[in-house]
């Protein structure tokens, strides 16, 4: 096999991948990715010890332990895109020989969790709650660019949400895909568990209207009664699908719990979202080190 080229695999002169500038040995086996780079501290701020902090762009990336248990807290930035960036390095750093630019014979399993926030999508799911993202139901078509995607998807699913919605021929192609299930149990059910929509956008993608109108005003009340196999859509965000999809592509067990901020039937907004976050920090991270 022909080493993979420069121009596809960047380099920066110190060896790190591109993007997150790390060096393999500089991340840890678990690792919680996080939208925000401010949330980063607040999260290695109850790690016993920090070995190493990098910064570059948006990304910025803190390793440390609580106990014998070694994490990597990381920021992403917002949105799909950004995912697919951190997704392919993550991976390249722990199953690519980065000297020879050659895959690694034996390939290694992360688990990555996100911590975000997010806006419900149903009525009775309170501002301040928790939410576990069964699925990723993906509205930005980013698994259509890999070969193999309809390997990791649910099309029953996708379809059904095509079918329910009307969905329009000129957006992008629907995918969704499960989370971890080992990793669901591991994190536990104290969490309400639905299926999470991620949109390609903030203010249009999601229904929200400021000065510009919707071309399709009517699809949020449409996300609100989609069922599948009794299962509903309990939130809306921006990064689940790419994480979910990417990550059972390449090998890695993934999950997303969210902090419900908003609720986008009541309208209603967290009074402290720090607050809120915050503690579902210190669950996760009890679960991740028990």
């Amino acid at each position: 096999m022909a080493p993979i080229a420069e121009s596809e695999l960047i380099l920066n002169a110190d060896g790190s991948v591109y993007h997150l500038r790390l060096q393999p040995e500089e991340l840890a086996p678990v690792i919680i990715v996080v939208g925000d780079p401010g949330r980063v501290p607040e999260i290695s701020k109850y790690f016993d010890q920090i070995e190493m902090k990098r910064q570059n762009r948006e990304i910025v990336t803190h390793t440390g332990r609580i106990g014998n248990h070694r994490l990597t807290v990381l920021s992403t930035g917002m949105g799909t895109d950004n995912l697919d960036i951190v997704m392919n390095e993550l991976d390249a750093l722990v199953n690519i020989d980065l000297v020879r630019r050659e895959p690694l014979t034996e390939q290694k399993s992360l688990k990555i969790i996100r911590l975000g926030t997010s806006g419900a999508l149903q009525a009775d799911i309170p501002v301040d709650s928790f939410v576990m993202s069964t699925y990723g139901i993906g509205m930005d078509g980013l698994l259509y660019f890999y070969a193999d995607n309809e390997k990791v998807t649910d099309k029953r699913l996708g379809d059904a949400f095509v079918l329910h919605t009307s969905w329009n021929k000129n957006l992008p192609g629907i995918y969704a895909v499960k989370a971890s299930e080992s990793f669901m149990q591991q994190i536990g059910d104290d969490f309400i568990k639905g299926m999470t929509l991620t949109a390609p956008g903030f203010y249009g993608p999601q229904g929200r209207v400021l000065r510009m109108p919707l071309a399709y005003p009517q699809l949020n009340e449409l996300i609100e009664t989609f069922r599948y196999q009794g299962t509903r859509i309990a939130n809306f965000e921006m990064e689940t699908s790419a994480l979910y999809g990417l990550g059972r592509m390449l090998g890695h067990e993934t999950l997303t719990v969210c902090a419900i901020v908003a609720n986008r039937v009541s309208r209603t907004y967290s009074k402290d979202a720090h607050f809120a976050v915050d503690k579902l920090v210190q669950i996760v991270l009890r679960k991740l080190t028990e």
